[in-house]
């Protein structure tokens, strides 16, 4: 339904508690499917897969677009690096699978948005490293002041002129919500920063000029109802969607 493409949602796995359980879940927090349905595409949850490592089409032939939503650490083994004391929560299937994803998504030109955690994979399935704790390397805790809340967790990003990431949110200057203490070091092949934080010139959004969308950003655009970059990733899937239409 090209009127209302579908964009799936990558899941993390982690545990839950409901009435009278305790054990793992696939979760995702609700504002990236709300942000999803607010720009009028369809929502769809995808949990960590292991058959998709190796056949992602599967999953990707059902979809117009993919977000790789934000959580806990990539593991540094999948970018050759040590584990850093900080780098914590790591969860090797789910960086499998979206690793997968993310690789197999881009050689077919799906449209891809990379949000914080997901701008990292993004990075790393390019073949880029990570900085694994930003108060070590930049002295400062001013990219997640306060753990566990956006409250008091906002910046300035400024955005090349013209890239996709302008484009996408619509100024060069822009307010971002951010809760991260990792972020892109080595910068993966093909890719280039269009983003950086007014803070420090840390890499604040990544992108692939040779595709029609894939875009990363380190900040949180589905906890910003104002945010146009959601709706934009949205826009992209349903003119692919109803390009596809047309030629079929």
């Amino acid at each position: 339904m090209a009127d209302r493409p579908v964009i799936g949602l990558c899941a993390a796995i982690e545990r839950a508690r409901w009435a009278a359980w305790d054990q793992p879940a696939h979760l995702l927090p609700r504002e990236y499917g709300d942000a999803v349905q607010r720009a009028g595409g369809i929502a769809l949850l995808l949990p960590p897969d292991p058959r998709a490592v190796d056949h992602p089409d599967e999953l990707l032939d059902l979809l117009d677009g993919l977000i790789l939503a934000g959580g806990s650490d990539v593991d540094p083994a999948a970018y050759g690096a040590e584990r850093h004391p900080e780098t914590v929560g790591t969860n090797p299937e789910r960086d499998a699978f979206e690793l997968a994803l993310a690789g197999r998504a881009i050689e077919r030109d799906l449209p891809f948005l990379g949000i914080c955690r997901g701008m990292q994979v993004l990075n790393v399935a390019r073949g880029g490293t990570l900085l694994q704790h930003l108060p070590e390397s930049h002295g400062h805790d001013d990219h997640r002041r306060t753990s566990g809340t956006f409250d008091g967790n906002d910046h300035l990003v400024r955005l090349q002129s013209a890239s996709l990431a302008a484009r996408a949110v619509g100024e060069e200057s822009h307010r971002t919500l951010s809760h991260h203490h990792q972020a892109v070091d080595a910068v993966g092949e093909g890719l280039v920063v269009t983003g950086h934080s007014a803070l420090d010139d840390l890499p604040e959004a990544i992108e692939l000029p040779d595709r029609r969308y894939v875009l990363g950003v380190q900040w949180h655009p589905e906890v910003d109802e104002t945010s146009r970059l959601i709706g934009s990733l949205v826009d992209e899937a349903r003119a692919r969607a109803v390009g596809a239409a047309r030629a079929a």
